[in-house]
């Protein structure tokens, strides 16, 4: 299902400050409904602040969050239609899948026959029919994991919190849970807001993430558009791997550092040139604007990465190319490289 474009959460102008530290600052965010959204950021940047505060656990110093319009901050966490995921599961241990997906629903007083059947559905989403008699221990964390999303849908809340909610798990299942996480939120149509300081996690599961930094919200939209054009060089630095090279523009709009020279607008005067690896061509020497000497070479299994040295940066530019097409290079080649205007971002 489709991310619609009407919000289901609008944020306005929220802050939290615990003492003299500012935790969240004046962040005004609208999360659309059915849409996979994520909040990144490094430690401390305020990004579980915010998500506690949408699931009631902490209050705004100022501003409103409104959930379908309706205004939600005095509202205690009971009281809302969300629902928080922790990263720990919290399952109870004596109980087995069937019992942990409806002991809240039962808190509910809902009707035995309305509560087997949201739990049988549930249990066919998360693909747990086959572990509804076992108990927590007798799961596999990646199940584990999957239990503690099923309890969270079978409430059928609005919104789904979920705070590092792959954190416990091992790469392998991580990236095997991330497309499994987006697969459910697709199919039942819920809104999802995931809290991760992993930038790949964000770029593989999000239909849109911010980037928040000391409480301040830098950028907000589709992975391409934040990987791509980067709002400032924090963002650009924080996703991915950016190579920056210190120069000046020129009166005619010419970025230029020693040995290279690109087309870009910006104002005269010193500014940073940020471009990623795959966007830099290499070839043999001379044959391109820019000379340079392989000084490292990274394998990553579909890829290498040849450091660079150059004389237009201070530090080695990194280079990705494909591993079939690597050829023979190896450390101490000469060789040459363009970087293509298009691809590249300007910062002064």
């Amino acid at each position: 299902m489709n991310a619609s474009s009407n919000p289901i959460l609008r944020i306005e102008g929220v802050g939290k400050a615990f003492g003299p530290v500012t935790a969240v600052d004046d962040v005004t965010l609208d999360i659309r409904e059915n849409e996979f959204f994520a909040l990144l950021g490094p430690s401390g940047c305020g990004k579980t602040t915010l998500l506690r505060m949408l699931a009631g656990f902490e209050s705004p110093n100022a501003g409103r969050i409104l959930l379908e319009g309706k205004d939600i901050s005095p509202l205690p966490p009971e009281k809302r239609p969300l629902n928080l995921m922790f990263q720990s599961y919290a399952l109870f241990p004596h109980m087995t899948v069937r019992q942990n997906l409806s002991y809240g629903l039962e808190m509910e007083r809902l009707a035995r026959t309305e509560i087997h059947r949201r739990v049988d559905e549930t249990m066919a989403t998360t693909d747990l029919t086959q572990f509804a008699d076992r108990k927590p221990e007798q799961l596999s964390g990646g199940q584990k994991q999957r239990v503690a999303l099923a309890r969270a849908l079978v409430k059928r809340p609005k919104v789904l919190l979920l705070d590092e909610p792959l954190g416990a798990l091992d790469k392998k299942l991580r990236e095997k849970m991330q497309l499994e996480l987006k697969r459910m939120q697709n199919e039942v149509g819920i809104t999802f807001i995931i809290v991760t300081h992993d930038q790949e996690e964000a770029l593989v599961m999000a239909d849109r993430m911010a980037i928040l930094k000391d409480g301040r919200l830098l950028q907000v939209g589709a992975p391409e558009d934040v990987y791509e054009r980067p709002a400032d060089r924090f963002v650009a630095n924080f996703i991915g791997v950016m190579n920056f090279i210190d120069g000046k523009v020129g009166v005619d709009g010419l970025f230029a550092a020693e040995g290279l020279q690109v087309k870009a607008s910006g104002n005269a005067g010193s500014a940073t040139l940020a471009v990623r690896p795959e966007n830099i061509v290499i070839g043999p020497p001379g044959d391109l604007p820019v000379s340079g000497a392989i000084v490292d070479i990274a394998y990553h299994g579909l890829d290498r990465v040849l450091h660079v040295k150059t004389t237009a940066s201070a530090t080695p530019l990194q280079v990705r190319i494909p591993a079939s097409g690597a050829g023979n290079w190896k450390i101490g080649d000469a060789l040459s490289l363009k970087i293509d205007p298009a691809r590249c971002r300007l910062f002064q």
